[in-house]
């Protein structure tokens, strides 16, 4: 049963718990049966009503289990079968959360005695006491058997192996737990579902910096001392997301980010655009130590056409320069990366490989390069001016609107390569080609983004749910005016987009991108000032294909 987020984060004082214990003769089914079943009411703090009724198991009860519980044949000879317990059984126990001692136990038992009876399964969700004690107060009791937790805990009720009177001190016990866990910042259904899944952290105890995040989209800042920004992320539930470091997170340094942690910011944001936004800016802006994303966009590189000199070439540098008149592909993920689509386009085309001014007498003998017959030699005055311009004038094209100028060379390398049974080489081809139809849809995708001006979007609701808007400029979220909004992050002012887009606005135009591929159905473009298309087809992906036998059972 799908539980919404309003759902799981009802207070726990407004929930209503059925604290349920069952008496069996003995410990699974089919072969063991229930012969008592005792459950209680609770919602805040009060018994609602209790539920008691010896059950004719049908079979024979053993010695042993009469001795544990007082339970003789006789006294359930004249009780109702499980068929007519049912339904009164589950009249009380309604939409009610499941609450036991090893529920678990009980609940195999209850799922049994439906099925035996044609019904469906029970869909109430469960919490078990003994899980909770064990994370709560595990350090404190010799164990967390029931009846020992009830005497150290000096409960009102006491256990005896009758399910009523079990079932009251289970009732007891879950509000003590309660107020341990309430120093937890557990106060909401879901906190109590995902505490007995956390493992035992030595930073537990700051669990209650996460009380005051909403079960609603945004970001979170974890903070230091001082209130330096630690760490930066977004979510769809913050709460649950930020909880989760606590519990299942393995990921490295965890343990440090929480013993440095001293407080919890958090910003509530309209959708998951706005977060993913918002993170990014923030990243930027504070350069978090725990954020492997603050070190990587510093690290982005360039492929330049030096369109400023007679005969191009391709470079690598870190920054382009606005209006000089040169061909700029990137920013890619790093020198290398650039490196690798270079390498992609002088294997498809024979440019110039020398990174030495071309001089005005020829020089004697080509380079080695030139020697293979990869590339031309200007230097040694093997071509002319004009016939490397045609070269330079396909590579343009090829870059800017006819992609299959470069990647069909490729695509022929490699299969020639394969053919030849020079496998690491096609493969090495292949890489190259991936590699360079990545860059060239990514920098369309974001250029286009980029020369659509001001653009409005609708974001479609669920049935029932106000549609919102979504306004961008040059491809950043902006406010209704068209102005960034407040959480702009300093010191990333736009920029033309005639020009080489800037480093620093390409990861938020990604977010941007993947937004709208992954929305596209549940959002309607309302006003476009520049228009807004990819002036390229889809491009091959070139990348090798996934073995089947890493696939998933039953996937397609």
């Amino acid at each position: 049963m799908q539980r919404s987020f309003d759902d799981l984060g009802v207070p726990l004082h407004q929930v209503t718990f059925c604290v349920l214990d069952l008496e069996t003769t003995g410990a699974a089914p089919p072969q063991c049966a229930i012969t008592e079943i005792g459950a209680v009411k609770l919602r805040g703090g009060e018994c609602l009503g209790t539920f008691q009724t010896l059950v004719n198991p049908g079979v024979g009860i053993p010695p042993e289990i009469t001795f544990l519980t007082g339970i003789t044949e006789a006294m359930v000879l004249p009780a109702p079968w499980i068929e007519a317990v049912l339904p009164a059984f589950l009249e009380f126990l309604g939409s009610a959360v499941i609450v036991g001692h090893n529920v678990r136990f009980d609940m195999r038992f209850l799922q049994a005695a439906m099925a035996s009876t044609g019904r469906p399964p029970i869909p109430n969700r469960f919490v078990d006491t003994c899980a909770l004690a064990r994370r709560l107060i595990r350090d404190e009791v010799p164990n967390c058997q029931l009846g020992t937790l009830a005497e150290r805990l000096r409960l009102p009720h006491r256990p005896s192996h009758r399910a009523l009177a079990d079932a009251l001190a289970t009732g007891d016990l879950l509000h003590a737990l309660l107020e341990r866990a309430g120093n937890l910042g557990v106060l909401g259904l879901d906190d109590l579902y995902e505490l007995p899944t956390m493992r035992a952290h030595p930073q537990m105890g700051k669990l209650k910096l996460t009380s005051s995040l909403p079960r609603r989209p945004g970001v979170y800042l974890f903070r230091g001392l001082g209130g330096r920004v630690l760490y930066v992320g977004k979510a769809t539930n913050l709460r649950a997301r930020v909880r989760s470091y606590f519990g299942g997170d393995d990921r490295r340094k965890i343990s440090q980010l929480l013993r440095e942690t001293q407080a919890i910011d958090h910003i509530v944001c309209p959708g998951t655009l706005e977060a993913s936004v918002l993170e990014v800016r923030l990243i930027h802006r504070h350069q978090p130590p725990f954020n492997h994303r603050s070190k990587l966009w510093s690290r982005y590189a360039y492929l330049k056409l030096t369109l400023d000199e007679p005969y191009p070439r391709l470079s690598v540098v870190r920054a382009p320069r606005a209006g000089d008149g040169c061909l700029y592909l990137g920013p890619l993920g790093s020198t290398g990366a650039a490196r690798l689509v270079a390498d992609a386009i002088e294997s498809a085309l024979p440019l110039r490989r020398c990174t030495a001014r071309v001089p005005k007498v020829p020089v004697a003998g080509p380079c080695a390069p030139a020697q293979l017959g990869v590339a031309t030699c200007p230097c040694a005055g093997t071509v002319s001016q004009s016939a490397y311009g045609d070269i330079v004038d396909r590579l343009v094209s090829g870059l800017t609107g006819e992609p299959a100028i470069l990647l069909d060379p490729l695509r022929a390398r490699m299969t020639a390569l394969a053919a030849a049974d020079r496998y690491e080489e096609a493969a090495d081809m292949r890489d190259r080609a991936a590699a360079l139809a990545r860059a060239l849809t990514r920098g369309r995708q974001l250029d286009s983004l980029r020369r659509a001006g001001r653009m409005e979007i609708e974001v479609l609701g669920e049935p029932g749910v106000r549609s919102r808007r979504v306004v961008l400029t040059n491809g950043r979220l902006a406010g209704d005016d068209g102005q960034l909004t407040l959480l702009d992050a300093a010191g990333e002012p736009d920029a033309d987009p005639n020009d080489p887009l800037p480093r620093h606005l390409v990861d938020e135009l990604s977010c941007v991108a993947s937004w709208l591929e992954a929305e596209s159905r549940s959002v309607r473009v309302v006003h476009c000032e520049g228009g807004w298309s990819v002036p390229i087809p889809r491009l091959p992906r070139f990348e090798p294909a996934k073995s089947r036998s890493r696939e998933p059972s039953g996937a397609r």
